[in-house]
């Protein structure tokens, strides 16, 4: 009788174990999946970054300075210049700080874009579009969303 247990829990250790290994390896089998996933995410948003790029060069952009442009362009206030702050313009391009003034200062040389005082903070910048910043992003829109509709769209 007591050969009968042991073998018994024998068989229950071994199947324990198998359990427990057969857990570990579909939590591994998932967390590759994961990274998988967000290397081809990655992947994929080089490869439209790099499209866009290239769609946008020969009109003087790129395309971080695109999406400058598209937010101010897409800004709708009540009364006024339409502008937004510097810090809301960081918030929806997703550029550092000193990296979005430097290509904000690069856009006003070229005369697309002017920045002004915050009348409602006089330590902040507000940033609104010029005519000819209207004009060539009017110009441009089609570009950048063909290229976005050719990149992101599955078939």
């Amino acid at each position: 009788m007591r050969m009968h247990e042991m073998q018994t829990h024998l068989i229950q250790v071994q199947q324990y174990r198998f359990s427990v290994t057969v857990r570990v390896m579909a939590a591994q089998q998932a967390e590759q999946a994961l990274v998988t996933r967000w290397r081809d995410i990655l992947a994929l948003h080089a490869r439209t970054q790099c499209e866009l790029d290239r769609a946008l060069h020969g009109h003087g952009l790129c395309a971080s300075d695109f999406e400058v442009l598209d937010v101010l362009a897409g800004c709708r206030t009540p009364k006024g210049t339409p502008s937004y702050r510097v810090q809301e313009i960081s918030e929806r391009v997703h550029l550092s700080q000193s990296a979005l003034s430097r290509l904000i200062a690069r856009l006003e040389k070229e005369g697309l874009v002017e920045r002004g005082i915050c009348s409602e903070d006089r330590r902040g910048v507000k940033v609104c579009l010029t005519a000819k910043g209207r004009a060539l992003h009017g110009e441009v829109l089609p570009v950048q969303r063909a290229v976005l509709a050719r990149m992101l769209t599955d078939g």
